[in-house]
């Protein structure tokens, strides 16, 4: 790795750092299901979006859920402090595309269909509105 790269990746570490933040990578839904539930709870309250989630009919949901809960214990981990009501909030979320496995299905006539069985990884950052304003 060339000096001008490896700097490069120190200031991108030493970003993330100050950042709170938590990945659940090979989810197997497709990402468009994932964004769905993804963008209902983007920008809102940790414990609102709790709610949302919890009584969301969508199975995705529940996955998000785990990561937010995954996100709020990173933060607590940094701060060495629990979080207070009303204090955090979902300031950034994402969703891309993972591996697609390909299969094949039987069709008529000697033919195959392709199935594309996708998955997805989802990045989710807490952020205190305080942290925010300044």
């Amino acid at each position: 790795m060339g000096k001008r790269k490896k700097l490069a990746a120190e200031a991108r570490k030493a970003a993330l750092r100050t950042q709170y933040f938590a990945k659940l990578k090979g989810v197997p839904s497709s990402p468009r299901k994932m964004r769905y539930v993804v963008d209902m709870i983007r920008g809102m309250e940790v414990d609102r979006a709790l709610g949302v989630l919890r009584f969301s009919k969508k199975q995705a949901a529940a996955d998000v859920e785990k990561l937010l809960r995954s996100a709020i214990a990173n933060w607590e981990a940094k701060n060495d402090r629990k979080a207070e009501a009303g204090e955090l909030y979902v300031s950034r979320v994402f969703v891309d595309e993972g591996v697609t496995m390909k299969r094949m299905r039987p069709a008529p006539q000697g033919r195959g269909y392709r199935i594309r069985k996708r998955s997805n990884h989802v990045t989710l950052f807490v952020d205190t509105k305080t942290n925010d304003e300044k």
